[in-house]
Parts: C-alpha cells; sequence; structure tokens
C-alpha cells in the first residue's frame, strides 16, 4: 500500500496561550533546540522526501527556525484556527502531485520515538490510514480510540464522547500516517457538525470506515506524547528529555557521578568510559571522546574534547573549542574557538581565544589571549612545548615560537622567535623605608579626620 515516499505535515500553528509568552509555542527550548526542531529531528528517522510546516502565529520566525534546521523545509501559514484537519488541509498545495505517504506529526509533541514511527510505517504496509494510540492512566479529556479488534472504526473527541465510550483508556496521540492523497480527499470529506464547531482530523477513521477502507491504530509509551502547553509543561518536558538521556550514556558505558545534576543538549554526544563529575552541563554541539573526564561545574558547549582529555573543574568551554588528546584545562579557564593540541594544559584562571597552542605548551596562571582591539578578532599562536609565565598578555595577532617562553607578567605584543625568552615587563624599583612612612601618613589623616 504503500511506495516509500514519505512527507513529513508539522502542525505548529499554536499561538500558545498558557506560556504567557511573544515566542511562538513551538519555538520554546528543550534541552537546546526548540519543540519544533525536536518534531523535525524524530520524523526525519524516515527519511522524508518532503517537509511541510503549518505556522500561524509567529509565522515568520516559525518559518525561520524551520529552515535553518533543514532548508529544504517548506511553511504554509494557517490564518484562521479552523481544526487540525484544517491545519493539514493547508499543506495540500505544496504536495500537490506527491505520490507517497503523508505523517502528520506535531510540534508541541517532542518525544515521538523513531522505533514508534517505524511501527507506524510498518502498520501503514498494511493498513489505508494508521493512527498511534496510547494507553492513558488518566484519559482525562484525550479522544478516544474505538477499536474492533485490530481495526479502528473510529475517533471520539472527549466533548463528543458517551459516558461508556469515556471509560476507555486507549487515547488519540494525534499523529496520522496515510497516502497523501487519500489524506487530502478525506479531509475534503471532514465537517464541523461537533460541540467545538471546528474540523477534526480525526474524523478521517470514520469517513474511511464508510468507504470500506482499512484503519489501525498502534500504540506507544504514554510518555512519547506529552504536549507542551505551558511553562509547566515545558518544564516536565525538559526533565524527561534529560532522564532518558542520562539513562541512555548510563547503558552505554558513561559513567556520571550524580546523573540528576548533569544537563545534556539534544545532540550531546559522550563516548564509553568518559567520566561526567556533578553539576556539570552541556550546551548545543558537544562532542566528548572516550576515556575523557569533565570535572564539577563546568560549562561545555559547541566544542569537541578528544580521548583522555581532562576539563575543570569550573572550566567553560565555548564554541570553537578544539581539545586535543590528553589536554588539561583546569579550574577558572575558558577557551573560546581555540586549538589546544596534544598534551598541552592550560591548568589556571586563564582565557585563551582565537588562538592555537602546541602539542606539549603549558601556559601559565593568569593568562590571556588579548583578542579583540574593539572592532577585530585577532589570532594568538604559541608553538609547541613553549611555556607560557603566570600573568602573561598575549597582544594577538602574535606567535610565540617553538620552546619559547615568556616571563612572569610580560606584556607579548611582538613575535617570540623559537626558542627565545620574552620579557616585557617594567623595572622593578625598591623604595626603602616608603611602605612604613606611606602608611603612618595616611593613619594620621585618618585620625585627623575622626577629630
Amino acid at each position: 500500500m504503500t511506495t516509500g515516499a514519505t512527507a513529513l505535515i508539522i502542525l505548529a500553528a499554536g499561538q500558545g496561550t498558557r506560556m504567557n509568552s511573544d515566542l511562538p509555542k513551538v519555538l520554546h527550548p528543550v534541552a537546546g533546540a526548540p519543540l519544533l526542531a525536536h518534531a523535525m529531528n524524530a520524523g526525519a528517522m524516515l527519511e522524508p522526501s518532503r517537509l511541510v510546516v503549518v505556522a500561524g502565529h509567529g509565522a515568520e520566525a516559525v518559518q525561520a527556525e524551520a529552515e535553518e534546521w533543514n532548508p529544504a523545509a517548506q511553511t504554509v501559514v494557517q490564518a484562521e484556527r479552523l481544526g487540525t484537519a484544517h491545519a493539514v488541509a493547508q499543506a495540500k498545495p505544496l504536495l500537490d502531485g506527491f505520490d507517497g505517504d503523508a505523517l502528520v506529526l506535531y510540534a508541541d509533541t517532542p518525544f515521538i520515538r523513531p522505533e514508534t514511527l517505524e511501527a507506524m510505517a510498518e502498520a501503514r504496509s498494511k493498513a489505508d490510514v494508521v493512527v498511534l494510540g496510547f494507553e492513558a492512566a488518566d484519559p482525562a479529556r484525550y479522544g478516544r480510540l474505538i477499536m474492533d479488534g485490530e481495526a479502528l472504526t473510529r475517533i471520539v473527541e472527549y466533548k463528543d464522547a458517551t459516558d461508556e465510550e469515556r471509560k476507555i483508556t486507549l487515547c488519540n496521540s494525534g499523529l496520522v500516517m496515510a497516502d497523501a492523497k487519500l489524506l487530502f480527499d478525506l479531509i475534503d470529506a471532514v465537517g464541523n457538525d461537533n460541540a467545538a464547531g471546528e474540523y477534526y482530523l480525526t474524523d478521517i477513521v470514520e469517513i474511511a470506515s464508510a468507504r470500506g477502507l482499512t484503519a489501525t491504530a498502534i500504540a506507544c509509551d504514554e510518555s512519547e506524547t506529552m504536549g507542551v502547553n505551558s511553562r509547566a509543561d515545558l518544564a516536565r518536558a525538559e526533565a524527561a528529555f534529560q532522564a532518558r538521556a542520562r539513562a541512555e550514556l548510563l547503558d552505554i558505558g558513561v559513567t556520571l557521578v550524580a546523573p540528576e545534576t548533569v544537563f545534556l543538549a539534544h545532540d550531546t554526544y559522550i563516548g564509553r568510559d568518559s567520566v561526567i563529575e556533578p553539576n556539570v552541563v552541556f550546551g548545543p554541539g558537544v562532542t566528548i571522546e572516550s576515556g575523557a573526564t569533565i570535572r564539577s561545574f563546568s560549562h561545555l558547549e559547541g566544542c569537541h574534547v578528544s580521548q583522555g582529555a581532562t576539563v575543570g573543574p569550573f572550566a567553560r568551554l565555548r564554541p570553537g573549542a578544539e581539545l586535543a588528546e590528553k589536554v588539561h584545562v583546569g579550574n577558572f579557564v575558558e577557551v573560546k574557538n581555540a586549538i589546544i593540541d596534544e598534551g598541552a594544559k592550560v591548568n589556571h584562571l586563564s582565557y585563551i581565544g582565537d588562538a592555537d597552542v602546541g602539542e606539549g605548551t603549558n601556559v601559565g596562571a593568569g593568562t590571556i589571549t588579548c583578542n579583540y582591539d574593539g572592532v577585530f578578532k585577532h589570532r594568538t599562536t604559541i608553538g609547541k612545548r613553549a611555556f607560557i609565565g603566570s600573568n602573561t598578555m598575549l597582544v594577538a595577532p602574535v606567535t610565540v615560537g617553538d620552546a619559547a617562553m615568556t616571563a612572569t607578567g610580560t606584556v607579548v605584543t611582538r613575535d617570540v622567535p623559537a626558542g627565545a625568552m620574552a620579557v616585557g615587563r617594567s623595572k622593578q624599583d625598591n623604595k626603602d623605608g616608603f611602605a612604613v612612612r606611606f602608611m603612618d601618613r595616611l593613619r594620621a589623616l585618618k585620625k585627623q579626620e575622626a577629630e
């Protein structure tokens, strides 16, 4: 029954008034990615050939975000909110002539698992319409799936359900999969004669059944169908994501010393035998190779940490930080857009930005690469096995050669040749007895003021 081609239709038109926000609901982030991106990523496992996002409130921002995550995404606006069937119908012009299945996803339901979508696709090979359901612990006001054996005969919304139907615990998630042409044909037959006066996508099941077509439902875990409609829901969604992501890391052999204190992004990758100490935060774009150690209270984003490296405690790795094998980045060190080669050490209270640090180099405490002149960023290059003395200021652009040194407290404004030592500080002058005389004078002034 299926050609193999798939189009995703992601409904993202809701205003989300309960979020109490100027930001469209579907752009609120979970694990560093907007809800919309989570839905797009979930559908991506089907390798869709078309992607249509149905936007409404904040459509321009939603379109921009969709294209950021997938340049092939097409956006259409649902100007009036007339129900889910009406929302899906807005995608019809963009899928004109498309020969394949259409899967309807919801941008505010971000946790559908790839295995679940695979099961829907498998069921589609045997039925004309497939709906995703779940056994609800508390069915509340969900729509109910009315089954006859394996056949789904209809979906009834809570508002329109009888008392007997409301006792059913198999509920509707909203996800639907069908041949695209059939889906839009069924939607054309949907009316709005119901308690809400809306065009329900769920009505296509009863219409299909009346036409002699087959419909079925598969069930997923209720946690996958978690919807986000408020800030409280958003917090619960974040907690659910973190719990699942932490469990997956533990399963693949990553040590999380205090799992509940580690926060991961949607794309965090950590290799086996790595150790993550308590209170570490991962922003988007982080890769940690096997056997690395990230110590407590560190914050990482947009960076790559190689095998055997150690980061922290209290370190910050910003986008563009590349740490080679066995690098040490220690407490209160910040690294940004810098490459630190194998075995190099930046252990204390330093800022390394827009820089290249050669293998085996030691960077002393309090070192700063002065990379910004107020308009442009400039790069600092430090060679292999160099020794950078504590409290060195490297005023970029500048190069320190292999095996070179800088004296403590030096301000480096010119290139340092390989093997040389740079000293750039004023001569010390000791004034005998000055400290005592100076303090006596200050104390006398203070006493005079008090009188």
